[in-house]
Order: C-alpha cells, then structure tokens, then sequence
C-alpha cells in the first residue's frame, strides 16, 4: 500500500521546486566564492554577489515555510521539509561568512589551503544541486551522497594541514586567530553539505 504521502504527492510539489532553487543558488553562491579565493584581491567585489545570495537563501526558506504554514499534506514528512531548508540555508550562510571575513580581516592573499577547501565546497555544492531533483521521485542519490562525503572527509584533512601551518615559522598571532576563523567557516560550509546528504537519503528511505 503507497506511503500518504506518495498519494498526495502530485498536488502539491512546490517544495521540491523550492529545494532546487536551493540547490542552484548553493551552486552559485559556491562558484563566485571559488572565483573570488582564486583572484583575491581582484575580484573582492564578488563578496556583494555572494551576499546577495545570501539573501536569495533566506528568501527561498521564508518561502517554504509560508508555505507549510498553509498546507496541510505535505509531499515528505514536515520535519524533513524543514531539516534540509535550514541544512541548505547553512551552506549559503558559512559561504557568505567566508567571504565577509576576507574582507573584514583585510587578507592580502589567501592561504593555498583555503583555495583548495573552496573548490572542495564548489563539487560537493554541484552534486547536492544535481542530486535534489531525484528527491521528485525519491531516485537513488547514492553516487552524489558518497562523492559528498568523500570531499568532506577531505575537507577535513586540509582544514587540519592549514590550521596546522598556521603555528609553522612565527607568524603573527592576530593571523593565525584571522586564517583559524576561515578555515573553520570552510569547514562549517562542507559540514553542512555533509548534513544535506544524509538528510536527503533519509528522505528516500522513508518515501521509497
């Protein structure tokens, strides 16, 4: 016998639409953060761009739960609707802090690891975007939630080479505590896609 809300699923998917405008705009927000680390400080008005998207984040939250707020039979359980919105909007919003920090910090040049960490962000942001739309159908999204987890656990290894570097040759005290908060923003970021897969397989398992 289908799930509840497999039956009723057809009527109503506008939050599915609104998770992939998520997923396009984690998407963006990651690519301008990756221009903007590769050509600091050329490039530092990128970081309005990203702010920009930050906003287009809230926006797309707000929206889905206005819409929960009227809408009684939901596609997918309400707690899962409401666990990836905020997951998604994490991304975003550690994005834009790495960003801001570039600029409040005043850093001359960004470390290679953070360069590294960001294109890191940029692939598991494009396999979160790809994999949204089989949550439709609740497809397998297996190969995107490996590939996720992968580049996270090698977030973590490069975080930690960074941050490691930073207590190497003397540098100046207010730069390590400076490299340490975006290091920890960047890892934040790719936690936080991290937490957007295992949230859309617990979507697929309990709607297959």
């Amino acid at each position: 016998m289908p799930r509840l809300a497999q039956v009723f699923a057809p009527r109503d998917r506008v939050y599915f639409e609104l998770f992939e405008e998520a997923g396009r705009n984690i998407l963006y927000t990651s690519e301008l953060l990756d221009r903007l680390m590769s050509d600091y400080p050329d490039q530092k008005e990128l970081a309005d761009e990203i702010r920009a998207c930050e906003h287009e984040g809230d926006r797309i939250v707000h929206d889905i739960i206005q819409h929960l707020n009227q809408t009684f039979v939901t596609p997918i359980d309400r707690e899962d609707i409401l666990a990836l919105a905020s997951a998604l909007d994490d991304i975003v919003d550690y994005t834009e802090e790495v960003a801001d920090y570039l600029g409040v910090y005043r850093i001359e040049a960004p470390m290679d690891q953070s360069i590294r960490l960001t294109r890191l962000l940029r692939e598991a942001s494009r396999q979160i975007c790809q994999a949204i739309p089989r949550l439709r159908g609740f497809g397998d999204i297996s190969r995107y939630t490996v590939e996720i987890n992968r580049l996270e656990n090698e977030g973590d290894r490069i975080t930690r080479e960074g941050i490691g570097s930073l207590f190497d040759g003397g540098i100046d005290p207010m730069v390590v505590i400076r490299w340490k908060d975006v290091f920890e923003r960047l890892e934040s970021a790719l936690d936080a896609t991290e937490r957007v897969a295992h949230i859309m397989e617990g979507i697929v398992i309990k709607n297959s």
